[in-house]
């Protein structure tokens, strides 16, 4: 094991004192800051989210260089002058979408659920009556939480396969966040992990997978934004062992510029790398229609 494995908990290691302090203020500043935000009114939480999307971009310089090279190499429309006011406008967003879950907490607070886009639910309960279960590739583009829970509204049969956060107790934060309007997420680490998958598909549900960003699971190099980069190859495993139907989600823009929940049918012919592949191309086209509501700053691409 590395040395910086050593030190993190989800590989049996134990944090530095250094790690601790600074994680233990971490997480009292995040309690805290959720304590107070998640009494605030949807809109004004949403504008503090910007606020500290704001004072993020200015404090993370290292985070910024991320999501402009990112932003130079997958959106080379956006022109050089242009790429430092995209990349803030990102972390505004992103910032913004946090305030929005934040408001989500409570769950005594009505969530309007995002409708379903023209087409779209046939598309899902089509995959879903073929009595397989079904592969949700999805990405961690908009609301990607509000997706979740506006499906489980619709009664839709989801479970989402989450990564353990690397201090534990945040775990319980976002347990919170998702149990508070019926999602189940099963943690991808847990013990017994992979028979909970392949259990929720054979019962004929639909088992969430967000592939947009890298991970430390199985992955092979399949395009995104037509450039190589390391992706999850389990969830076309899963559909090719189980049969299962593939669809891509997210959220989407309608034609009058309003949100909604969009999911195409992705074919399951070939090998793992031709429906990764195909996963991909169409994730990207997703994150090209809202770029804004992306996550940039993220190393997607190993050299970034």
């Amino acid at each position: 094991m590395s040395s910086a494995g050593v030190r993190d908990l989800r590989e049996g290691g134990r944090w530095s004192t250094a790690q601790r302090l600074k994680n233990d203020a971490l997480y009292l500043l995040t309690i805290s800051a959720l304590a107070i935000a998640e009494r605030f009114p949807p809109r004004a939480a949403r504008a503090l989210g910007r606020g500290l999307g704001l004072v993020a971009w200015a404090l993370a310089p290292s985070l910024r260089r991320t999501a402009r090279a990112n932003v130079t190499r997958a959106l080379p429309e956006i022109a050089p002058r242009d790429r430092a006011a995209f990349v803030r406008r990102v972390f505004r967003e992103l910032g913004g979408l946090l305030g929005e879950a934040v408001g989500a907490l409570d769950p005594r607070r009505p969530l309007a659920p995002l409708p379903f886009l023209p087409g779209s639910r046939e598309v899902l309960e089509s995959a879903i009556r073929e009595g397989r279960g079904v592969v949700f590739a999805s990405a961690h583009l908009g609301p990607w939480e509000r997706v979740a829970a506006s499906l489980v509204a619709a009664g839709i049969p989801l479970t989402v396969v989450a990564r353990e956060p690397y201090d534990p107790r945040l775990g319980r934060v976002y347990t919170r966040l998702r149990e508070a309007r019926g999602v189940r997420a099963v943690y991808r680490g847990a013990s017994g992990a992979g028979v909970a998958l392949v259990r929720v598909l054979r019962r004929g549900g639909v088992l969430g997978v967000p592939m947009d960003l890298a991970s430390r699971v199985a992955s092979i190099d399949a395009p995104f934004f037509g450039v190589p980069a390391r992706t999850a190859v389990g969830p076309a495993r899963l559909a090719l062992r189980t049969g299962a139907a593939v669809v891509v989600g997210s959220a989407a823009r309608a034609e009058d510029g309003s949100l909604g929940v969009s999911f195409t049918r992705v074919a399951t012919s070939g090998s793992e790398a031709d429906v990764t592949a195909r996963i991909n191309a169409e994730l990207s086209t997703r994150v090209r229609a809202m770029p804004e509501a992306w996550p940039w700053m993220h190393r997607r691409w190993a050299d970034a």
